[in-house]
């Protein structure tokens, strides 16, 4: 806990067998209360190496929901539990469990509701191994996406994010899509509703095992992204209206 707030980490798993241990063993379990691991139909021994660590929240979905579809059941476990802040943490060990404590100080303390662990703040994201296409999309989405949802962000795109109980309960989440696309709704939705999200500085490590999307789905997530801020935009100036920002 900090500051009496209860804390959860969540870790959405898709084939995650080897590099679930390294990234639990570098939780935090002095201020982590509680670890949800959520595996999404994996082909792997996911969900055994997570017995194995002793991980007391285990889920497993029967078919493969996608990654938006493991965070929705991720965060109705989390707030089950009466989770104060939440952390999504990939279990792949691209994100360093390590910068637990910076990104919950700043919610427990309530100097931000919404905190994300930014690859682009450190400027390592191409020296950690990211490639040179997706560096070059994230730097021209933001940049679309800043203006678009009237917003100024180093990054959408990252997926280490933390998050006060009072965000989860106010987002509509499950109008939000099941894909990739889902992390970029959530915080469209966050910034539409007027919540303060704050960066920390985050390395990141691109690696055989860890996870990521092929150039195909990226190109996907990418006009899904637009999609998104567009929508953000005409709802903002009340030409449309959407249930998602409700």
């Amino acid at each position: 806990m900090i500051n009496n707030k209860k804390i959860v980490v969540v870790l959405p798993a898709y084939n995650a067998a080897k590099t679930l241990e390294i990234t639990y063993n570098e939780i935090p379990f002095d201020l982590v209360d509680e670890v949800i691991l959520v595996d999404d139909c994996s082909h792997d021994e996911t969900v055994q190496v997570g017995r194995q660590l002793g991980i007391r929240h285990i889920i497993r979905h029967d078919r493969n929901l996608g990654y938006g579809g493991n965070q929705k059941t991720c965060y109705r476990k989390a707030l089950e539990l009466q989770a104060d802040i939440v952390v999504m943490l990939h279990p792949d060990y691209q994100y360093t469990p390590k910068l637990i404590p910076s990104m919950c100080y700043l919610i427990a303390y309530e100097l931000y509701d919404c905190v994300l662990g930014s690859r682009i703040l450190s400027k390592g994201a191409l020296a950690g191994g990211m490639p040179w296409y997706k560096y070059l999309a994230n730097r021209i989405l933001t940049f679309i996406q800043n203006i678009l949802v009237n917003h100024k962000l180093s990054e959408y795109h990252t997926g280490y994010r933390a998050f006060s109980r009072k965000v989860l309960e106010s987002l509509n989440l499950d109008y939000n899509s099941n894909n990739f696309v889902f992390d970029n709704q959530m915080l469209s939705q966050i910034i539409y509703k007027g919540f303060r999200i704050g960066e920390v500085s985050c390395p990141t490590k691109y690696f055989d095992d860890a996870s990521s999307i092929n150039l195909k789905n990226s190109a996907i997530y990418g006009i899904g992204v637009l999609g998104v801020s567009v929508k953000h935009f005409l709802c903002k100036i009340r030409l449309i209206k959407s249930k998602m920002y409700q």
